[in-house]
């Protein structure tokens, strides 16, 4: 293909993952009501615990606020839904210059991440109402806290995607070890400091000062590390196999060939 077809090609994939985006996102317009209870759950739990003297609940300021936030919750909501769209249709820009052999493990790549983003969002949405609870713990008895509509649902919304993006993080190693940059036993002899970038990184993440949340982020994360070393494991046995006996030969002899 030429430079033209190319752009060409690029325009396409990106105006139907637009066009996949923009959907989702009518669709979240629609589920607004749904999408808001959820993500509300948490503060309307603390209320009814705290009973009808509390004040804790979301403010809106100003008029066009309260708009603002269902048309940001409605992409919110589109951008993950229309997931398996994108990443499709980025897979489909790429597999073109790919080997028969590339294709098959890219699409491995691909229907593997699809669940791992999805189901990080959902580890997301269980841990926040814990998250939720504990920040607002701190709001002393007989106080008020009306956090800013757009200031909390940011904090939610981004808290949920942060446990999306971290579920990804096996398929960025599997992916070393196919490109042959990371061999499973490096990641088997690097396991302890691999485990204190994962609790580092889930402390810088996580936008709660406790430990709790920062234990529920990075013990999945610990997890999932030996499970990528295990399939890395398998890899490598399997391209040990598949290695030529010539290639095993000493410097100073002479091979079968």
């Amino acid at each position: 293909m030429s430079l033209g077809d190319h752009l060409r090609e690029f325009r396409r994939r990106l105006f139907i993952a637009a066009a996949a985006l923009i959907a989702c996102s009518v669709v979240g317009w629609y589920l607004f009501d749904i999408i808001y209870e959820h993500l509300t759950r948490p503060i309307a739990t603390i209320a009814e615990q705290r009973g009808e003297g509390s004040l804790i609940d979301l403010n809106y300021a100003g008029l066009t606020a309260a708009f603002s936030q269902r048309l940001s919750l409605a992409i919110w909501a589109g951008t993950i839904m229309s997931a398996p769209m994108w990443l499709w249709q980025a897979w489909a820009f790429i597999v073109p210059g790919l080997t028969k052999k590339e294709k098959r493990t890219s699409l491995v790549f691909i229907a593997a991440i699809v669940p791992l983003f999805l189901g990080g969002c959902w580890f997301g949405y269980v841990t926040l109402p814990k998250a939720v609870e504990i920040l607002l713990g701190f709001t002393p008895e007989g106080a008020a806290n009306l956090p800013e509509a757009a200031l909390y649902f940011s904090f939610v919304t981004r808290f949920i995607l942060v446990f999306g993006i971290a579920f990804l993080f096996p398929v960025v190693l599997v992916a070393l070890n196919v490109a042959k940059v990371l061999p499973a036993h490096v990641m088997l002899k690097g396991w302890r400091p691999a485990v204190v970038l994962i609790v580092l990184f889930a402390a810088i993440a996580t936008p709660t000062p406790d430990p709790y949340t920062m234990l529920l982020l990075a013990t999945p994360l610990v997890l999932l590390y030996f499970v990528a070393y295990g399939i890395a494991r398998l890899l490598d046995r399997r391209r040990e196999q598949e290695r030529p006996d010539w290639l095993q030969t000493a410097d100073d002899e002479a091979s079968s060939l």
